[in-house]
This record gives structure tokens, sequence and C-alpha cells, in this order.
């Protein structure tokens, strides 16, 4: 048996360009022959995969599932929308949902009965249905005492959908009793986009951007420094209000910031009530999308002909 090294892993990584541990494995199953490995990965589509690999994918799915105390949510990427639809992908976020409810990284995971681990099951995928599909984030939720809610917005099957939010309410109350408050917390974070749980939790440096911006815009009015120092202030303190989901306005009643609605209705209901955290995914957030220019393409095309 002739010792797989990194030398011939970064070989066949470069030839192939499959990731490491299919590399070794490949080689490891062909005694180190990398012409043989190549064959290999081909016939298990990971070298096609590879190839699709850098292709931005910004389309796709957020999906969740709560189970008892804990929940986990999920952005799966495609590169169109048509294969956001395709019941093949849907039921691959669906497994992974399923996976990654008990366990926190999942890639190297066994991929229920296949054989295969959860990141050859997603090269099988991107092999067989044509485009490239990433495994972009996944988020997790655990409450001791109390209940997680979820909701998701454009939803083209039970909970996958364009946006999903996960909620974790602490009470003594049992689900049923505050589900409508559950529902409507989930729908409002979707439709504000808070950044944290309080303003004290939102992070350091998205304060400092924000406050760079205040800065620079209130040296332009020609103000004293004084007045400048209490325009930045003030300009901050509104962001983290507007920003801080206990402090924001409640959407389904215009009136109320969260923190009254939910102080409000523990004294109604006679009960604990507070939001211990929550997660809201939106689909591509953060990414690049690539701007198709078919008019280019064509053009190209027929000058290299």
């Amino acid at each position: 048996m002739v010792e797989v090294t990194a030398s011939l892993v970064k070989e066949l990584r470069e030839k192939s360009g499959a990731g490491m541990m299919d590399c070794k494995a490949a080689l490891t199953e062909n005694n180190g022959d990398i012409e043989l490995s190549i064959d290999w990965l081909r016939a298990k589509g990971i070298t096609k995969a590879a190839k699709k690999s850098d292709r931005i994918a910004s389309e796709g799915l957020i999906g969740n599932l709560v189970s008892g105390n804990k929940a986990t949510i999920i952005e799966l990427n495609s590169e169109t929308d048509f294969v956001a639809r395709n019941e093949d992908f849907q039921n691959l976020l669906d497994g992974l949902l399923h996976i990654a409810i008990d366990n926190n990284e999942i890639l190297n995971v066994p991929y229920k009965d296949t054989g295969r681990t959860v990141e050859e099951e997603i090269n099988e995928k991107i092999a067989t249905i044509g485009e490239n599909i990433q495994l972009r984030r996944i988020g997790h939720l655990t409450i001791d005492e109390g209940h997680i809610f979820s909701y998701t917005h454009n939803s083209v099957r039970d909970s996958l959908g364009k946006i999903g939010v996960l909620v974790a309410i602490k009470t003594n109350l049992g689900k049923e009793q505050i589900s409508d408050i559950g529902k409507g917390l989930c729908m409002h974070i979707a439709a504000s986009n808070p950044i944290a749980l309080s303003s004290d939790l939102i992070p350091p440096d998205i304060i400092e951007k924000e406050k760079q911006i205040a800065i620079e815009q209130a040296k332009e009015s020609g103000k004293p420094e004084a007045i400048i120092e209490k325009m930045v202030d003030g300009r901050i303190k509104k962001f983290t209000e507007e920003n801080a989901l206990m402090s924001q306005v409640y959407v389904l009643d215009g009136e109320n910031k969260i923190s009254s609605l939910l102080e409000n209705k523990a004294k109604e209901m006679e009960a604990d009530l507070t939001i211990s955290n929550f997660i809201r995914m939106q689909l591509g957030d953060g990414i690049e999308k690539k701007e198709d220019d078919f008019a280019s393409e064509v053009a190209a095309a027929v000058n290299k002909s």
C-alpha cells in the first residue's frame, strides 16, 4: 500500500480541483495512483462539482427546524431560483436541517443512509443538478425554560423560504398560550431586521462605522464642534434604538415598543415573558450577485468564432 503523502494530495488537488479530504480518499482507494484517483473522483461527480464551486451561488433557500427546546436555521445557496424550486434541492435542505438539529459541524456527518457524508452529498447534487450549491451558514438556538418559535417569509414549502426567523422566549407558560406572541415577534423581526436584542449588544464596529458617517455629515453643516458632538450623539442614540429589537416599535400595532409589549403581556397573563435570543437569516445577505449581460456574452461568442 502506497503512503498517501501531503505532496500526493496537493498534486491531485491541483489536477482535479477537488477538496483535500476527497483527494485523500481517492488516493487511498487507488493506491496513490493519480490518474486512477482522478477517474475515481469523476465517477463520483466530485471533479465536476469542483469546477462549479467558483461560480456565484446567490439564490437558494433559508430553512428552519424547531424540535422541542432547540432549533436550527440554514442558508443553502444555488446559482438560480429555478434550482431552488427543484424538489431535490429542497429535500437536500430538509435533510441538512434534520442533521444540523443535533450537530454543530455537519460536513463530515453521514447523510441519511446514502453511505456519503453531507459534503459528499452536496457534491453529488452539484453533479446531478448542474449548478454550484453551497452550504453557506448554519445557526442554532436553544432554551432551557420556554419555547422557540419560527417564521418563514416567501415560503415555497413548509419552513423553506427567502427569510427565516427563530425566536426563543423564556416563560413558564405553555407554548400554545403564547403562540400568537411568538408568531407576532417572528414576523416583526422578519420585517424590521434588528441587529441585536438590545442596544448594548450591537457590535462596537457597527456603532463606530455609523458614528464616522454621522461625524462627516454633521461637519458639512458648518456648526460649532459642541453642536456637532450633540448631533452625532443624537444620531447614534436613534440608530441603536431603531436597530435593537427591544426598543423597536412593534410593526403589528405601530405603537408599543417590543419591551413594552412584553411587559404588558406578562402583566396581563401574570407570567414571566422575555426574549432570550433570536436569529434572522435573509437569503443572499452580503453576497455580490453576478449581473447577467447576455448581449455581451453573445458578442464575445461571435467575435471568438
